[in-house]
C-alpha cells in the first residue's frame, strides 16, 4: 500500500500578543501573529535511509510531495521508527511562545495509518500532537475524530 502526503502551502506565525476579543463577526485567527518565512534551507527532508531522495521527495511548482511505503526502512539504519518521509522545519525550534503552522494537504483514497504532522517538546510523552490518519479519517492521537472523509 502506497501512503502519501502533499503540502501545498505553508507559513509558521509565531504569537506576540497571544489574545482575542471576540467580536460578533469573522474572527482572523491570524491576528496579532507575525509571519515568518519559510525556505528550502529550512527543510531537512528524512527518507527511508537505502532509498535516494527523488525516489521519496519532490518540490515542483510550489508543492512538496512526499511518498512512504509500509515496506519502507526508517530514516537511519539504528532509528526504531517506522517507515517515513518527512520534512522537519529547522531554524523554527518552537521553545517558547505560541506558534501556528498553516498548511494544505492531500491524502489520497486508501492511505492508512499514516502520521501526517506531529510537534515536538511535551511532557512526558515527546510529542504535543500528533495528527493521523486511519482508514480515510483524520484523527487527534488516533482517538479524537478530527475530519471523517479525509481522502482526496
Amino acid at each position: 500500500m502506497t501512503s502519501s502526503f502533499l503540502f501545498l502551502s505553508y507559513s509558521i506565525l509565531p504569537c506576540l500578543v497571544c489574545y482575542q476579543t471576540v467580536a460578533w463577526g469573522p474572527v482572523d485567527p491570524t491576528r496579532h501573529f507575525v509571519s515568518l518565512p519559510l525556505n528550502q534551507s529550512n527543510f531537512v527532508i528524512q527518507r527511508p535511509y537505502d532509498v535516494p531522495e527523488d525516489q521519496r521527495y519532490s518540490f515542483v511548482d510550489g508543492v512538496h510531495k512526499l511518498w512512504v511505503f509500509e515496506t519502507d526502512k526508517p530514516h537511519t539504519p539504528t532509528s526504531q521508527t517506522g517507515p517515513r518521509t518527512e520534512i522537519r522545519i529547522n531554524g523554527y525550534d518552537y521553545n517558547s511562545g505560541v506558534w501556528q503552522f498553516e498548511g494544505y494537504g492531500y491524502i489520497p483514497e486508501g492511505t492508512s495509518g499514516v502520521c501526517i504532522m506531529q510537534v515536538f517538546g511535551a511532557r512526558p510523552h515527546s510529542t504535543t500532537m500528533m495528527l493521523l490518519v486511519e482508514n480515510g479519517t483524520l484523527t487527534y492521537y488516533g482517538r479524537q475524530v478530527l475530519l471523517p472523509c479525509i481522502y482526496g
